[in-house]
Parts: structure tokens; C-alpha cells; sequence
């Protein structure tokens, strides 16, 4: 399960970018050095399964030996046979109820877009987080479904379950997600192409989280 904060404050949710050199774990290391993050998620969609597992094993501990869950994305099979700390799942990929046969005990977190019957049925096959999203443009996914914070505020306001908030968020517009009662924030680019480094992005968003 991904740990909430004392005080159920708001965490960082980081994901890899689209794609990754070999210099990534040392870039890894260095961001979450350089501040809290709860979870980390290995998305690598365009990569065979031999290369998938070779990321995996190298970005896995660098995650794990730092306190941080390490999600991987679309492949409950692996994430349970690579150590991982559970499984993120979209609408079209493995049916959550699947997924949470597969993972055990792990943590099952599944997209919901800005669908609340979505996150319903996602409660009820197990899941252990819903995503909401997108917030704000995102070049990751151009053309998704946009949500409103409002969602985050039912959902928080009828639910234990955590929600994370994915899309376009960064330093300067996470505040009304946070707001809202957003229990993680999923954040890529504001990382990676923070123009000072990862370290200044990761300290960038961890205040304005504080901050909100």
C-alpha cells in the first residue's frame, strides 16, 4: 500500500517519462533525494517485456531502498513477479478485477478519467487507489477526458479510499487539486523537465503541496 503522510497530507506520485536512457536511475536517485515521494510508477508502454523487466530491475531498488512504493503500470503479472509494490491499471488494460486476483496483497491503483461510476466500480473490484484525471493539458495524453477538482472533493468527502490526480499538474496549478482533497498528486514532466533539474522540481512541488 502506498503510505499516506501524518495528518493524510497530500504526497508526491512520481512517473517515469515516456521513455528512459541508461542514465535514468542515477537521475532517479537524485530526484527522490531531494524530497518526499510516496510512489513512484514504471510507465514504459513502448517496450517489450525482456526490456521492461531489465528497467524494472534497475529502477525497482533504486525506488524501494529510498521508502518509495514502486507501481508499475498496465502489468499486475510482472509487477508480482519483479518485486514491485503494485499495479496501475487503465480502462483498457487488465480489468481491475483481474488485476487485484493477480497482485494479492499489493496495491491496485486504477484510472478513472472523470468518471465517478468508474471509481465506484474500481472500489468495488478492490482496488486500493482511484486516478482521476486529466486536470490540465497534458502532452502525455493529448485529447483525454478533462476532470474537474469537484471530483476529488465527492470522492474524498464519500470515500477512505485515496485518490490520486493525474494530468498536466505542476507547481504552479496543483493548489486547487490539493484543495480539493487530493491524496496524491501523479506528476511527469513537472519532474523531468523542471528547466533547474529533477531535484528542483521534486522541491518545487513538495511546496507548493505545503504551500496549498
Amino acid at each position: 500500500m502506498i503510505a499516506m503522510a501524518d495528518g493524510a497530507k497530500c504526497r508526491l506520485y512520481l512517473i517515469t517519462p515516456p521513455a528512459i536512457t541508461p542514465a535514468f536511475p542515477d537521475l532517479l536517485a537524485r530526484a527522490l533525494d531531494a524530497g518526499e515521494v510516496a510512489a513512484f510508477q514504471i510507465r514504459l508502454k513502448d517496450l517489450e517485456d525482456d526490456a521492461l523487466k531489465r528497467a524494472v530491475e534497475a529502477l525497482r531498488p533504486v525506488a524501494q531502498t529510498r521508502g518509495v512504493a514502486v507501481i508499475l503500470n498496465d502489468r499486475p503479472d510482472l509487477a508480482l513477479a519483479l518485486g514491485c509494490d503494485g499495479a496501475h491499471v487503465g480502462q483498457d488494460d487488465t480489468p481491475a478485477v483481474i488485476a487485484r486476483k493477480v497482485l494479492g496483497e499489493l496495491t491496485l491503483g486504477v484510472t478513472c478519467h472523470a468518471s465517478r461510476d468508474l471509481a465506484m466500480d474500481a472500489g468495488d473490484a478492490g482496488a486500493d487507489y482511484v486516478a482521476f484525471g486529466a486536470f490540465f493539458p497534458t502532452d502525455t495524453k493529448p485529447g483525454v477526458t478533462h476532470a474537474a477538482p469537484e471530483i476529488l472533493s465527492w470522492w474524498s468527502e464519500l470515500m477512505e479510499l485515496p485518490c490520486v490526480a493525474i494530468g498536466g499538474i505542476t507547481a504552479a496549478n496543483c493548489a486547487p487539486l490539493v484543495q480539493a482533497g487530493a491524496d496524491f498528486l501523479a506528476v511527469m514532466g513537472a519532474v523531468w523537465n523542471h528547466p533547474d533539474g529533477p531535484e528542483a522540481g521534486v522541491r518545487a512541488m513538495n511546496a507548493a503541496i505545503a504551500a496549498a
